[in-house]
């Protein structure tokens, strides 16, 4: 396979390299994927994050393992392997589904190679139309809220909600971002943050706590998040705190968007009851670790409980933003997204 390289991802001399999303901002530190064992723990770590670059790294590793000689029984096992490592992003088991057709050709690893290369450059063209599409809902002179971070350091592209985002910033539509911290592991004031300073984008990053007195004071024109699901239903499963926003919108009366690629998409799951909900360590809301070290403010042995995502019903969702255009509440309701 060429060397290839996009934000978050690298592939150099046929091995695998990610950018440690965990030490971000501070330092910027390229480390080895080249096992499934280490694209694992690097995924469960949430050193690789966000639903598109989960799916893509998992691509990537599966054909360059290929490559290198891994024999097809053991390219099965490690497909499954990959496939159970985050059970709440449909990217991931979209993206090894196609993987696993490739893998069942005779020249498996020609095929395997070719589909993760091609599943990298749909993804920058799903983002790509995602933000044309969604950049036509954003109004001169917006103040947007955004959650988690949906930027290129998720994707092999610009990103969902941040592509729209910026999009609708280069034609100057965007006064202002107010960017959610996101608790409990601060995907927000670490990398929505550091994303958004690199574009220009004028930004200002907030508790997750403020942003309901930030919509009394109507200083929120749109609220934009992304998607790790989306159900038959349109109900999006997306980062913890998602859903607290979608009903203070709802109650303030604020547009709340979700930016999201076809392969977000579940037909086959009937609504957000039937999405896993990915439950992570204690240690996340008991106290912070990262680049700085650790740090401990809870009781020791503190009960924890720590859902990774919530589900946010479609009945508060005011446009699903998809790379072939926007989906109307009255769209769902008709069955778009059953397949």
């Amino acid at each position: 396979m060429h060397n290839l390289k996009t934000t978050s991802l690298h592939v150099r001399d046929n091995q695998l390299w990610i950018l440690d999303q965990q030490a971000l901002p501070q330092q910027q530190n390229w480390l080895p994927a080249h096992t499934v064992d280490l694209l694992v723990g690097h995924i469960h770590a949430l050193r690789v994050r966000g639903a598109p670059l989960i799916g893509l790294s998992a691509s990537l590793l599966l054909a360059l393992l290929a490559e290198n000689g891994l024999p097809k029984a053991e390219l099965a096992q490690a497909l499954e392997i990959l496939r159970a490592s985050r059970p709440t992003a449909v990217n991931l088991m979209n993206n090894l589904d196609r993987m696993k057709q490739a893998l069942a050709q005779d020249e498996f690893v020609i095929a395997l190679s070719t589909e993760a290369l091609r599943l990298v450059e749909e993804d920058k063209i799903l983002c790509k139309n995602i933000a044309l599409a969604g950049c036509e809902l954003v109004k001169p002179g917006s103040r947007l809220l955004t959650h988690c971070n949906t930027g290129g350091l998720a994707t092999a592209g610009v990103g969902t909600a941040i592509g729209v985002i910026h999009r609708a910033f280069e034609q100057g539509n965007v006064a202002n971002v107010w960017v959610d911290e996101t608790r409990p592991l601060l995907q927000g004031g670490r990398l929505t943050a550091w994303e958004l300073g690199e574009l220009g984008i004028p930004y200002q990053l907030i508790c997750d706590s403020m942003a309901a007195s930030l919509m009394a004071k109507k200083q929120i024109d749109a609220v934009w998040v992304g998607a790790d699901r989306i159900a038959a239903n349109g109900d999006v499963a997306n980062k913890i705190g998602t859903y607290s926003l979608a009903v203070l919108a709802k109650y303030h009366d604020i547009p709340f968007y979700v930016a999201a690629p076809q392969t977000t998409l579940d037909s086959n799951c009937p609504n957000g009851d039937a999405i896993p909900i990915e439950q992570r360590s204690a240690a996340e809301v008991t106290g912070v670790a990262g680049s700085f070290g650790a740090l401990q403010w809870a009781p020791e042995n503190a009960a924890v409980y720590n859902p990774a995502f919530d589900v946010t019903p479609a009945g508060l969702i005011s446009g699903w933003v998809l790379d072939t255009g926007v989906v109307t509440p009255e769209m769902v309701r008709d069955g778009v997204f059953r397949g």
